[in-house]
């Protein structure tokens, strides 16, 4: 079987229009800003439409300069915006409005692994990495020196 990579600008027509009649689509996202939830070799997400996003859920969105991102949902705020970070970073984006998002993950395949975001391991496993993203950059920054240490 062929396969295409495809920017999700390419795509994003058809995306919004399969979710809005109700349906999923499913992507293979790029980069590292979702790990160790989400690997940049294949892993796949499930979305669907979203009414309104909680905290914890996983919506890809595009950001002000075009950029599709698929961060993780650390607050929603009062006036109905979110504040948004990858579970490999430690910065928070806030004030995304909701008509910037375009679905939100309902299920993740790795291999031929797939499990739905509502599966209770999942869910403890997010509540943890959430809590402790205040020291995440210990863990990602300390590793990063940690493994230049060695390499020397």
């Amino acid at each position: 079987m062929q396969t295409k990579s495809v920017r999700l600008a390419e795509i994003y027509g058809v995306m919004k229009e399969m979710l809005d009649k109700g349906g999923t689509v499913n992507f293979n996202p790029r980069g590292t800003s979702m790990l160790p939830t989400i690997h940049n070799d294949g892993d796949r997400v499930t979305l669907k439409k979203f009414d309104r996003l909680k905290k914890y859920e996983l919506p890809l969105y595009i950001r002000e300069d075009g950029q599709f991102v698929l961060h993780r949902v650390m607050s929603v705020n009062s006036d109905g915006t979110y504040n948004m970070c990858g579970d490999n970073q430690w910065h928070i984006e806030r004030g995304i409005r909701p008509e910037q998002i375009v679905g939100t993950a309902i299920k993740i395949q790795r291999g031929k692994r797939e499990f739905s975001v509502n599966n209770i391991l999942y869910r403890i496993y997010v509540f943890v990495w959430v809590s402790i993203r205040p020291l995440r950059h210990l863990f990602i920054g300390g590793g990063r020196k940690l493994k230049r240490i060695l390499i020397k």
